[in-house]
Parts: C-alpha cells; structure tokens; sequence
C-alpha cells in the first residue's frame, strides 16, 4: 500500500542549523565532464540521491571508474573517451542526466539507448535529438521522449546548430557539454574549428542553468565563449581532470528560507545566500517579503522554487499569481496541476489555473486550523517537499510517497526531524 506521511504543526518556531545536499545540477554536471575527462577527478560537496545515482552507473556503463569513497564525494577517473554500453542506460526520472547522456552518445562508437521510467517517458526531448540530427547524428525518439536510441560514431560531424530551448535550457546544456568533448581524430584540438550553438527565437527556460554549465566545463579546462545572448562557440579541447568542489543546493534551500519565515524561526544552512550560484537562490529575496509577497511573481528563471513559493503564497496577506511556469507541466510531474490540486485538497478553491498561470487566493486565516488532506506528490521531489510546509500551519496534512523525495533531497524528512517536527507514517 502507498505510504502517506502525516505532519503535526510544531506550534514553535523552528531554530537549529541544517546543511542543505550539494546541489543536483552541479553535481550532475560535474559528473558527466569528469566521465569524459582523461584522468581522475574529485568532486567534493557532492549529492547522492536517485538523480545522481542514475548518473553515475550510465557513465560506469559506459566505461568510466565511478568511486564513492564518502557520502559527499565522487572519485571519477575517465580515458577522454565513452564506449557505448552493453545494454539501454535507465535513467530514472532524471532529466539532467538524460538530456545530457543523449547529446554525450554521440561521441561513442557504437548505439546507445537512454531510457527513463514511465514518468521520464512522457518528458519531452524532440528539441535536442532535432538539433542533434540536423548536425549529422544518427538519432531517434519515436514519441518525441525517451526512449532514444543514438548510433554514434565518435563525432558530431556539424559545425553550427540551432536549438529550441523553449522547453527546458537542458537542450543547450547537454549540446554545450558534448561540444568540448567532441574530439576531432588525427587533427591537432587547437587547430579544430568550434561548433556554434545557436538559440532558436528568444525564449529559453531558467537561462542561468546555462551559466552554471559553462562555469563547470571551463572548470574542467574547455575553451568556450558566448557570442551573444543566444550563441556560444565550443572549441573541440576535451575535458582535464580537476577537483571540483560542489555548492549546496538552492532549490532545498529554498523549503528552509520558507521554514523560517512560516514559523518565525532562525535556520543556519551553513552557506551565505550571496554563494549560491544557482538560479533558484533569487527565490530568497521573494521569501524575504512574506507575508507581503509581490502579486505577481515571474517563476521563469527560477523554476524549481515556484512550489515553494506556491505553497507559501497560501498564507500570504493577499493573493498571488505565478507567471512564466507553462514549462512547470513538463517537469517530473505536470507541477501547475499538481500545486493546484493540492492547494484545493486543503482548501476548495485555494488555487486555480488560468490557462498556464496558478491564481493562489490566500488566507492568513488557514494557519492554526485543521483541514484534513491527502496531498498527491505525483511521485515528484518538489511536490513533495513543498506541500510539508503546509503540514507546518495545517493540522492533518498528509504527503503521499513521502520516498520520492530521494530524488534529490533523501534526507528532507529527517531535516525536519532535527528541527523539533513531528511525523507520523502511515498506509494510505
């Protein structure tokens, strides 16, 4: 039977030092640059969780040395080169590393086949196997998401792309990524010419994922520049091994900076918010404001924060509507859906989507009552995670699959255990 896990409001201010997971982007990042690096690479501050685990057996599938000598650390040692793998790479739900192994297949000499779960299975990656496909490759997705199936040859043969990143700024990441790996044979690297990444029309989803990307691959020795807004050139270098030390994630984050303020508490993560990196961290200085939180708020640059913010909005002073989040329904759930029943679940008409935007019409009111709930995660982390800072105010508000938050964060639930939050865990 499915779990549910019920959250008693701590009725307290909650107060005590929380270190957040190494951030799941970079780590995911990180992993994939030091698999295609020659040589051996540490990577400290690192996540594990499913994410990351995905990320980590496709590369020992494809001929990398994974170790794992601590919780945080990864030890990848990597010949420059991939082999295709004995069998189809299952990814999970992770996005990142499907996107980003898609593109890397085509440097291997040989077929590789990306697959996900069912809910991987209904996420869109036509964008990038098109762009892949007009640069030469050899690539197919019959539904337009995974499965995949690459027939590498070694190289991308093409020399400028154009990408619609409408849908997710992963398409451009994983080209970016491939590009710097994409060794030219016989020819001296710093005679070859780069490849350009073109940005098809204007729109892109939460473009600073982009400047984490090339944050990481100069880290690990490539040479690339961006040209405008919407080009960057990639030279053919490889990757060189490095220590890469990994920043904490700011989409976990962003539950603690609601905790706080929810609860009137203090929570010590342990980092300035002014070291975050990551796009998500701007979500802070919009938590600042509650319960006086803006009446529109524009989640397209910082995405996995919005149901954070979405589920605090419930308590704001005054109704909010979150803008620029069509590109939330294809995440590992439909999350404008998701947020929307679940805010209704507590309270019948507590939000509503208007078209792609979420309407919260909030109430103050709703802290200190019960209102018995059954939150449906969808099996998505950031439903999950979200909706327990509801249980913080609202008395019988109980998270279905409370596991899936090993997605990203596994040890969430124990976080609010160490800040004075009791749970109780039952069948639904």
């Amino acid at each position: 039977m499915q779990k549910a896990l019920i959250i008693t409001p701590p009725g307290h201010p909650l107060t005590g030092a929380v270190s957040p997971p190494g951030s799941k982007s970079i780590t995911n990042r990180a992993l994939l640059l030091a698999g295609l690096a020659r040589g051996t690479s540490r990577l400290t501050g690192a996540l594990r969780s499913d994410d990351t685990r995905y990320m980590a057996e496709a590369l020992r599938a494809m001929g990398v040395e994974v170790r794992e000598p601590d919780p945080t650390t990864f030890v990848v040692t990597g010949t420059g080169r991939l082999v295709a793998p004995a069998a189809p790479l299952f990814l999970g739900n992770a996005g990142t590393a499907t996107r980003f192994l898609t593109a890397a297949a085509a440097l291997v000499d040989g077929t590789v086949v990306v697959d996900g779960d069912q809910h991987m299975r209904k996420r869109p990656i036509a964008p990038l196997v098109e762009a892949l496909r007009s640069l030469g490759v050899e690539i197919s997705a019959e539904t337009g998401c995974p499965p995949v199936t690459v027939a590498g040859t070694g190289r991308i043969p093409g020399r400028r792309v154009e990408i619609d990143a409408g849908l997710s700024s992963q398409y451009v990441s994983a080209l970016l990524m491939a590009a710097a790996g994409n060794l030219p044979s016989g020819a001296d690297p710093a005679m070859a010419e780069p490849l350009e990444i073109v940005l098809a029309g204007d729109e892109i989803g939460a473009r600073g994922y982009i400047d984490l990307t090339l944050a990481a691959m100069r880290a690990f020795g490539a040479r690339v520049e961006q040209a405008s807004s919407s080009v960057w050139r990639v030279w053919p270098t490889g990757y060189t091994a490095t220590d890469f030390r990994i920043e904490p994630d700011a989409s976990a984050a962003t539950y603690l900076w609601a905790m706080e303020k929810l609860t009137g508490g203090h929570i010590d993560l342990g980092v300035p918010t002014a070291d975050f990196s990551q796009p998500d961290a701007r979500a802070h200085d919009v938590i600042a404001q509650f319960p006086h939180l803006p009446a529109v708020i524009d989640g397209s640059q910082m995405q996995d924060a919005v149901p954070t913010l979405a589920v605090l909005a419930a308590f704001n002073a005054t109704p909010v509507r979150f803008t620029g989040i069509a590109n939330l329904r294809v995440k590992e759930c439909d999350r404008v859906r998701a947020l929307s029943l679940g805010l209704s679940a507590i309270r019948a008409g507590l939000a509503t989507e208007e078209g792609d935007d979420l309407l919260v019409a909030s109430d103050p009111g709703l802290a200190g009552q019960t209102l018995p709930a059954d939150i449906d995660t969808f099996a998505d982390h950031r439903i999950a995670m979200s909706f327990a800072l509801a249980g913080l105010k609202i008395g019988g508000i109980a998270i279905l699959d409370p596991d899936c938050v090993g997605k990203t964060y596994p040890d969430y639930w124990d976080a609010l255990a160490s800040l004075g939050v009791d749970m109780t865990l039952r069948s639904a």
